[in-house]
């Protein structure tokens, strides 16, 4: 079963001592990934973008994987497994959109909608006010917010550019193609991080 995932950081894993850069855990945790089930098909290059909301904190770097899971794997199950791989890592959750050592945003598995396509589109259409202090209850995907994203779909693009998001019907290439240019100008590619790689399903 394919999924996609983002992953971001902005805090090193030891916030007292300071050590363990975010680039860091973003390897590390690519890399836990076949101990909780999830197989790495693909991942891009790792990018430094604009903290979100702007001001907020220090530059995150992002990036995206393609990723598979065994066809019966439950979907609140797999979101536990990389819940379980945050907390790894130094992720605590207090304050919505808060700094963090590591977030790992559950995309979209295939073309599967959940709970419902009238209570996706009910979180996708929030206003920003909302979405700055409101969070579902429930898993909703594919993820409400990731065609607003340049940091989602610029990484996105490099291992999943023909996705199609299942309401919408635009591929990850064409929602990326449709944010306005400020949302992308200052996304950049870290220097010392690989291009997208590809292993055997």
């Amino acid at each position: 079963m394919k999924i996609l995932l983002a992953l971001g950081a902005n805090l090193p894993r030891d916030v007292t001592s300071g050590t363990g850069t975010p680039a860091e855990t973003l390897r590390l945790a690519l890399e836990a990934m076949p101990s909780v089930g999830v197989r790495v098909i693909a991942q891009s290059p790792f990018y430094q973008t604009p903290c979100f909301p702007v001001g907020a904190g220090p530059d995150y770097v992002n990036a995206a994987a393609h990723c598979e899971v065994d066809a019966d794997t439950d979907p609140l199950d797999l979101l536990t497994r990389l819940h379980g791989i945050e907390a790894r890592f130094g992720r605590a959750r207090s304050t919505r959109w808060a700094g963090r050592t590591l977030d790992i945003d559950l995309l979209a598995i295939g073309d599967l909608v959940l709970p419902d396509g009238e209570t996706q589109a009910h979180w996708r259409h929030l206003s920003p006010s909302d979405q700055a202090r409101l969070a579902p209850e429930t898993l909703i995907l594919p993820h409400p917010r990731l065609q607003d994203r340049g940091f989602v779909l610029v990484p996105l693009a490099d291992v999943a550019a023909d996705w199609h998001h299942p309401i919408l019907g635009l591929s990850v290439a064409k929602m990326r193609a449709a944010l306005p240019p400020e949302a992308l100008q200052d996304i950049r590619p870290l220097a010392d991080t690989a291009p997208a790689t590809q292993s055997d399903p």
